[in-house]
């Protein structure tokens, strides 16, 4: 995904999205991303997943400090509202996507790390 349609189909979007930062060679980021279909099957269009690769987006990697694989931002009116850093254990990810998508807005942290757990 390039910049301009990062723009388009996650800053300028108006649902709620979550981007998935992952690389193909990522174990933890190959195992979380069947979850995260599950999930958007299950929510519909209350939000949008995109998935992109961090090695080849090199620039958005940048622009929103990716330094650990899996991370997952959540965004709701063009602005980062909720970041998860690594691996997280099955039920502790779709606990946290409920509870932020649930209200996204309410749930506007300061961009930090959620301490992850290697399981």
């Amino acid at each position: 995904m390039g910049e301009q349609t990062f723009v388009e189909e996650v800053l300028a979007s108006p649902t709620p999205v979550v981007v998935h930062f992952g690389a193909p060679w990522c174990g933890p980021c190959k195992m979380i991303e069947p979850l995260l279909a599950r999930f958007q099957a299950e929510w519909g269009k209350q939000f949008k997943l995109v998935g992109i690769n961090a090695d080849e987006n090199l620039k958005l990697s940048s622009r929103y400090r990716i330094t650990t694989l899996p991370t997952i931002l959540l965004f709701e009116g063009g602005e980062v509202l909720h970041r998860l850093e690594g691996f997280h254990r099955r039920d502790d990810l779709w606990a946290e996507l409920q509870r932020v998508l649930v209200n996204p807005s309410s749930s506007k942290i300061q961009p930090e790390t959620i301490s992850s757990e290697r399981s």
